[in-house]
């Protein structure tokens, strides 16, 4: 098989991948709409206290993990590729490890509470909130390690099935059930937290029963020879590699989340729902890089291991490719139709619209480096990522302290479109310059041009003919779909869809 057509299997590999993925994402991102229009119900006080609980909880989960699912990401593909049979023990170790660090956040959680309780410095909405859902938080560390696990080993069906079809159905459900029996803040907030408890179970069945069957096919071609990357001892180098990722997860969920928290200590609980709302809707948008970063991590992990750099990029400018195709489309409608959007949770929410045009930009630009996150981290130097955390969330936490008070909820969003762009630069600079590979920033140009001529255009029309109105979301949904599929389909080609026949044909076509 030459290379251009080993790539155009992975690509089709890819699109296999990221279709499961997708769908899953798709769906998790509906039910994370559900949820927020579920929670908008109890009014934007209470279901800021509730998204704060949730922030603390999720920041709390980053350090809890250990580092130890993206560890598992990282290093499953390497000791299936050696065909190692310390494969069990690790996964053992991973799951084992995260469940540990879960107990251990809770009880300084539980701690910290009551602290905070005694010297009454903080809302006691939340403090009842967080001390109901404090204990899930083993559960909770232990099943994201063991989904990591499965995504490692190459088994996505399992982990969208558990990870993005079951909890987050189960999560809207259970507050929806809640909220219509009379329950308070915190017992919605026990509904939220409590799927995973479930979902661990099932997990760990899945994780067994795949450890199993899995039988390793190594590539062991003359061009292609693995590096070891200190695989003798694999606990001690999952140890290594999730130290640094204990510090830069806990900085991912500062970042995804100490915007809310911040923003209901300096502005109040109110503002925090409508913040925390429109945050919520524009990472929901961003279902299209959640599907193919599932896939490409743990190929990334191979192709590097392998030394396959050049066979990295082509995957790298597809995936980025496809990301902001299919990315900024959604993204266009949901900021240009944010006001209506954001009525469907309560008409309190709408003066969050500003904040999701924000926040959809930042989101647009960053989709341009594509998932070069994914290149750092599975290259190993998961300390590098950790520092440009640390740099992100002290540059992010300056300048909310800085332009809240004066912007309000749009100051929020400015801070965190900024530091978006400022991490992703960072990323790209040490792939270039410690990884050695050049990945450029050009892939997205393009697909960024076809959405905004065929779906910006369309929409930002229909919005100024007949304002923020359903006719007009549904008719600019309709045109500026037509136009896209219309290009896409006439320009295939280049955007490398006819790679998309792997979708229905698994041999691809040649």
């Amino acid at each position: 098989m030459t290379t251009a057509d080993d790539a155009r299997g992975r690509r089709r590999d890819l699109a296999r991948g990221g279709a499961i993925g997708l769908i899953g994402s798709v769906f998790s991102a509906a039910m994370g709409f559900l949820l927020i229009i579920v929670l908008g119900s109890l009014g934007d006080y209470s279901s800021g206290v509730v998204l704060q609980a949730i922030g603390v909880y999720s920041i709390a989960l980053g350090v809890a993990r250990l580092g130890m699912d993206s560890a598992a990401v990282w290093i499953m593909p390497r000791l299936k590729a050696l065909q190692s049979p310390a494969t069990t023990r690790t996964a053992i170790f991973v799951i084992g490890s995260s469940a540990v660090g879960g107990l251990l956040a809770a009880l300084v959680i539980y701690v910290a509470l009551a602290i905070l309780s005694a010297l009454g410095l903080w809302q006691a909405d939340v403090i009842a909130a967080l001390t109901t859902i404090a204990w899930t938080l083993p559960f909770a560390s232990a099943f994201l390690a063991a989904l990591a696990t499965l995504r490692g080993l190459g088994d996505i069906l399992p982990y969208v099935v558990i990870g993005n079809i079951a909890v987050p159905a189960l999560r809207p459900a259970g507050v929806l059930i809640v909220i219509g029996l009379g329950g308070g803040i915190a017992l919605v907030s026990l509904a939220w937290a409590s799927p995973v408890v479930i979902a661990l179970g099932a997990a760990l069945i899945v994780v067994r029963a795949q450890l199993r069957k899995t039988s390793v096919h190594a590539d062991t071609s003359p061009t292609a020879q693995p590096s070891q990357d200190g695989l003798a001892r694999p606990r001690v180098a999952a140890t290594r590699y999730a130290g640094p990722r204990l510090l830069s997860s806990s900085l991912e969920q500062l970042l995804l989340w100490l915007d809310v928290v911040l923003v209901g200590v300096i502005a109040g609980a109110s503002d925090a729902g409508v913040y925390g709302t429109a945050s919520r809707f524009i990472a929901a948008a961003l279902i299209v890089d959640t599907a193919i970063r599932l896939v490409v991590s743990p190929e990334f992990s191979r192709l590097l291991h392998l030394r396959k750099h050049e066979e990295l990029r082509s995957i790298y400018a597809t995936a980025t490719l496809w990301l902001v195709l299919f990315s900024s489309p959604i993204i266009l409608t949901l900021v240009t139709f944010a006001p209506l959007v954001l009525s469907l949770v309560g008409e309190e929410f709408v003066r969050g619209a500003s904040a999701i045009a924000i926040l959809g930009a930042g989101a647009i630009v960053t989709l341009l480096a594509g998932n070069i996150h994914s290149v750092l981290l599975m290259s190993g130097r998961s300390g590098w990522a950790a520092f440009n955390k640390a740099v992100v969330v002290g540059l992010n936490i300056a300048l909310i302290w800085w332009w809240v008070p004066a912007w309000g909820i749009n100051g929020a969003a400015a801070a965190w479109a900024v530091c978006m762009m400022v991490d992703a630069l960072l990323a790209w600079i040490e792939i270039r310059v410690l990884v050695g590979i050049r990945i450029g920033l050009l892939a997205g140009v393009y697909p960024l041009f076809i959405t905004l001529v065929s779906v910006g255009i369309p929409a930002l029309a229909l919005r100024l003919l007949w304002g923020p109105t359903w006719p007009a979301l549904l008719a600019s949904v309709a045109l500026g779909g037509l136009i896209f599929l219309a290009w896409c389909r006439l320009d295939r080609q280049r955007l490398h869809l006819r790679d998309l026949r792997g979708l229905t044909n698994p041999r691809g076509s040649k």
